[in-house]
């Protein structure tokens, strides 16, 4: 394997879009040219769904040539409709986000936070056991006071320089 190809696949790894089934893609195009790869799932799946659009071939013995179910071929032409090319690149897997501090969860956590004595990570999560029936994990709750604070920083300007409370253009001259 050349250095080029590994490149390539180091790429597509890190982007979700290596296929794993490239072994299954049995295309001709695919086996007789350098610029159709099979281990990118991308151009796999474009090309699987031109050749139906654009060629007339059939849904299911299309699908199975480049390796992929109906369903899939469904589910890919949907992704591409929807979200055009970028639509199907592979999505970032797991969940999006913590599922069970939702906003109003939060907004328990953060005041209870800001009380005083301030409550541990434990405490925290037995005042939301208390709460809201709500069993969480003290990183959760950790984590999720984490970003919060990384929000706030972001949204809040530091102060960069000093102003002459006149004007824009006056504070420029300084």
């Amino acid at each position: 394997m050349n250095k080029k190809k590994t490149t390539k696949q180091n790429t597509l790894r890190q982007q979700g879009a290596l296929n794993p089934a490239a072994d299954r893609v049995a295309d001709p195009l695919f086996q007789q040219s350098e610029f159709f790869d099979s281990e990118d799932l991308v151009q796999v799946k474009y090309e699987m769904l031109r050749r139906v659009e654009m060629e007339k071939k059939a849904v299911s013995h299309t699908a199975a040539t480049f390796g992929f179910s109906r369903p899939t071929f469904y589910l890919a032409q949907t992704e591409l409709e929807q979200g055009g090319l970028l639509g199907l690149v592979p999505k970032k897997r797991g969940p999006r986000g913590p599922h069970k501090l939702t906003g109003e969860v939060m907004e328990f956590v953060l005041r209870e936070r800001n009380s005083q004595p301030r409550p541990s990570a434990v405490e925290l999560v037995r005042r939301v056991k208390q709460q809201f029936e709500l069993v969480v994990h003290p990183r959760t709750i950790e984590r999720a006071l984490r970003r919060q604070e990384k929000k706030r920083r972001s949204t809040t300007k530091p102060v960069t320089g000093f102003s002459t409370g006149e004007s824009p253009e006056a504070d420029r001259r300084l």
